[in-house]
């Protein structure tokens, strides 16, 4: 039995709240579990240098943690004047997923900016920014559409993700912390709603893992998903 009491194919309690911020063009509160993730969308209408001129837009993200989003207090990245690796590697898979399903020349020559800020952290924040990141920019392409300032759509798919691991021996669907922490092993699936793969990322925490194992954790991951897909549908209308 999983600490959740869930079956090993079911997601945790998944809600996508939209437009909970007044200020930004796009913004969705994700919650999964004990997992929350504030995710703003911002569209500046300049570029990074070294995109200038080229005819196409760029999409990045920030991520960060909110300093009592864990059990103890962590100190805000901001004092210790640098960002930790594991927040600029969670933050660039961020960018990669949604640049993944974004036509950027459809976009011109403005940038449009993620911001996913961890409210309270209870594993699978990266999966669930994504997730959510998605929505704020679905609603952020979806403003600039209505007001004319885009002519074409410029988001080509859904892109979702998900973690899934191999706990007390058995494959299982998104993991809360308790299970990620003692986790045999432990995979990230980002997928477009295509089925194309954006990234996996899968590591053998306490062993090795069998390719029948990774098989059964990349069909439940499929499964989870298309779940989400589904809501996000719901969430942007």
């Amino acid at each position: 039995m999983r600490p959740s009491e869930r079956t090993p194919d079911t997601l945790r309690a998944i809600t996508l709240e939209t437009a909970v911020n007044r200020y930004a063009e796009g913004s969705c509160l994700i919650t999964a579990g004990h997992t929350k993730v504030l995710v703003t969308c911002t569209v500046e209408e300049s570029l990074p240098g070294w995109l200038r001129g080229k005819g196409q837009g760029w999409v990045t993200a920030e991520y960060g943690m909110l300093p009592r989003a864990t059990h103890t207090r962590g100190r805000r990245e901001a004092a210790q004047g640098k960002q930790s690796g594991r927040t600029q590697e969670i933050q660039r898979l961020i960018g990669r997923s949604l640049r993944a399903v974004v036509d950027l020349k459809a976009l011109g020559e403005r940038q449009l900016t993620l911001d996913c800020d961890v409210v309270q952290a209870d594993g699978g924040t990266r999966t669930a920014s994504i997730t959510g990141a998605w929505v704020a920019l679905r609603l952020a392409t979806k403003y600039l559409l209505d007001e004319g300032v885009l002519k074409v759509d410029p988001i080509l798919d859904h892109v979702a993700a998900v973690s899934c691991g191999v706990f007390n021996g058995v494959p299982v669907l998104d993991l809360d912390y308790e299970e990620d922490s003692n986790a045999e092993a432990d995979c990230n699936f980002v997928l477009t709603g295509a089925g194309d793969i954006v990234e996996i990322q899968a590591t053998g925490e306490k062993r090795g893992f069998t390719r029948a194992e990774f098989e059964s954790l990349y069909g439940l991951a499929e499964k989870g998903i298309n779940e989400l897909f589904a809501m996000q549908k719901t969430a942007v209308g």
